[in-house]
């Protein structure tokens, strides 16, 4: 049996692996082998905070406010990242980064879902949201279909393993694309691996239902650390480019 700990535990630990994934940024640290197997390993942190925002939903008492929240954090983080590539000059150092807007995004796709409108119309309000996700923010192909699946889902864990794995096999035919070699054909796939997302799976499983501490510090840990672990990778490469 697998043990069991609270959001903000598993929120230390989802941070520790979003640092590895995003290390390779810096020129020349990281062989290209070794940052696929980072990126690879990492799949699971972005789907992991979609999850709690579908949880947060769930019982939040004002969820306009949830979602206000999030996108005025997708603001601040477009805002930094705006600084920053002004100071870089350098579209290699580029930061584009932003999960709160992708976040934003499901949540307020959520609102409409649970809204009082006409169905046809809520439904239709879901598709635009999705199909916008996916073109224009961070990772939306997999993080709106993901919340949808949990939100929609919520009581029945194996249906929504089983939909999570028929996702990413989805995502998989959707980007496998065979190479010369076999390692070009692996890198590559562990360059493009957003279909390796069920491994959330395990870390949902030991999710004991509870929040945490319900301190300031533990509220906007993610909210202070996801834009400024990024922007301080950005400075040290472009300290070492």
């Amino acid at each position: 049996m697998l043990p069991k700990y609270n959001a903000f535990q598993l929120k230390l630990f989802m941070a520790i692996l979003m640092v590895f994934d995003h290390i390779d940024h810096i020129p020349g640290l990281l062989p290209i082998e070794l940052a696929g197997v980072f990126h690879v390993l990492t799949r699971c942190v972005g789907v992991f905070f979609a999850f709690l925002a579908v949880d947060g939903f769930r019982y939040t008492h004002d969820r306009k406010r949830y979602v206000l929240r999030l996108f005025v954090w997708a603001a601040i983080m477009a805002a930094g990242n705006t600084v920053y590539n002004l100071i870089a000059s350098d579209p290699t150092l580029s930061l584009h980064n932003n999960i709160f807007f992708t976040l934003a995004l499901g949540v307020l796709m959520l609102c409409v879902l649970a809204g009082s409108g006409p169905l046809p119309l809520r439904i239709c309000g879901v598709v635009f949201l999705v199909l916008f996700a996916t073109i224009f923010a961070e990772g939306g192909i997999v993080v709106l279909p993901f919340m949808l699946i949990t939100y929609l889902c919520r009581d029945r864990i194996l249906l929504r393993n089983l939909l999570y794995l028929a996702l990413g096999a989805l995502l998989f035919v959707m980007t496998f694309v065979p190479y010369p070699t076999l390692s070009e054909t692996l890198t590559m796939l562990a360059i493009n691996s957003e279909f390796m997302f069920p491994l959330v799976i395990p870390f949902l499983a030991m999710y004991d239902g509870t929040r945490g501490p319900k301190t300031a510090f533990s509220k906007y840990f993610f909210y202070v650390f996801y834009p400024l672990h990024l922007w301080i990778i950005g400075l040290i490469a472009l300290l070492v480019r």
